[in-house]
């Protein structure tokens, strides 16, 4: 029997390569800017999108730069019950909240923000990316352009791809899963989540490239199964980090204050 799910991702891969050439040169441009100058690239997604950005930094592969912004609550710890799906669906649509947990996170001007969302539709992405740009922060949002025949359901009037300065597709359908069952009333096999990490492997690479051609090299996070490379390399990168995230906490510090003042 032939591959039921493989081959239609690999289509929709190649299809989304395609579509967003110009968009992954642009965003990684925007991305090496910030990060020469020794900001952040931070990484926002709730539900599935979550995983895209945990799948982005910290990993092998990738470099000091990348700051995910979690948040446990837009997080699934469980099926049901308490940090379970209907909590975090319930909350991801919920206006205004995000901006609660953004308020303690360091975004500065000149920072960029990647933020995950297949539907483009929740409160949770678009008040993020709405607050990003108040605060002089380049977005990229990673969504389904097939989605922008719905209508928008914020207040805004504004979808995440609205509320972007650029989009990446994903291209994957409406419905999410790809795979028809002879029998069964609906696909399956969801594609986006997969989709919107290979996305983010390629604006990765492409930053990489890009600071490469200016002349800068940022430490990259390797196996200790290597030869030559041991856990206490791993230390030394998570370092790194942490110095950058004290100067961007710094930065962030005043604004932070006249938020706690009510200003």
């Amino acid at each position: 029997m032939s591959d039921l799910y493989i081959p239609r991702l690999v289509a929709l891969i190649e299809q989304a390569s395609k579509a967003n050439s110009e968009a992954f040169g642009q965003a990684a441009s925007r991305f090496a800017d910030t990060l020469e100058k020794g900001g952040l690239v931070h990484l926002y997604g709730s539900g599935h999108s979550v995983l895209p950005a945990q799948e982005m930094f910290p990993r092998y592969g990738s470099f000091v730069g990348f700051n995910p912004l979690t948040d446990p609550r837009v997080m699934w710890h469980n099926v049901l019950g308490a940090g379970g799906v209907r909590e975090l669906l319930w909350l991801e649509r919920t206006e205004k909240y995000a901006e609660k947990f953004l308020d303690h996170q360091p975004l500065n001007k000149g920072d960029s923000i990647i933020i995950f969302g297949h539907s483009g539709r929740n409160s949770s992405g678009i008040d993020t990316a709405l607050y990003a740009k108040k605060r002089g922060i380049f977005v990229v949002a990673v969504t389904s352009k097939n989605n922008l025949d719905k209508p928008a359901t914020h207040s805004s009037g504004k979808r995440l791809a609205d509320a972007a300065d650029l989009v990446i597709d994903t291209c994957s359908p409406i419905e999410d899963a790809v795979v028809p069952i002879e029998g069964w009333s609906r696909p399956v096999s969801g594609s986006s989540t997969v989709l919107a990490m290979i996305m983010a492997h390629e604006l990765l690479a492409r930053t990489a490239e890009q600071l490469s051609k200016r002349g800068i090299e940022l430490p990259v996070f390797a196996s200790p199964t290597i030869a030559g490379v041991t856990l206490h390399d791993t230390d030394v990168i998570y370092g790194v980090y942490r110095e950058r995230m004290i100067e961007a906490q710094k930065k962030h510090l005043p604004a932070f204050q006249a938020t706690m003042r009510g200003e």
